[in-house]
């Protein structure tokens, strides 16, 4: 019942930016901790940031300092701005949200996931 699409992903030459959203729908009650998470081919997946419903934030060191997330509660959305950019930032995007939802007569608390943006950074 609970959905998460992402968007914003394209291809961005080296030192450009890209803003991804990751929008959630569905009977939701509320959306704690979300993070973006990526991964590349013949590579794990990594957790790119996190943001609890606290605030605060969590970011992989390859990205400190270029990457921001940011949530907008009244949306149910969450960003991730990425600026400068590189080749080794390429990879399928998926956001993850573990949110209170309503189903069927019932109240669940699980996480959810996108289905991926892909970003590709040419040198």
């Amino acid at each position: 019942q609970v959905q998460l699409v992402e968007s914003g992903g394209g291809l961005v030459q080296a030192g450009g930016s890209l803003r991804l959203s990751c929008a959630a729908s569905g009977s939701i009650l509320k959306i704690n901790a979300m993070g973006w998470y990526r991964q590349a081919p013949g590579k794990q997946r990594e957790l790119v940031a996190a943001l609890t419903s606290g605030g605060s934030t969590n970011y992989a060191d390859s990205v400190k300092g270029r990457f921001t997330i940011s949530r907008d509660n009244a949306k149910n959305t969450v960003y991730l701005q990425m600026n400068s950019l590189k080749p080794e930032d390429t990879a399928v995007y998926r956001c993850k949200s573990n949110v209170r939802y309503y189903s069927g007569g019932y109240y669940y608390t699980d996480d959810y996931w996108g289905q991926g943006t892909q970003v590709t950074v040419s040198s």
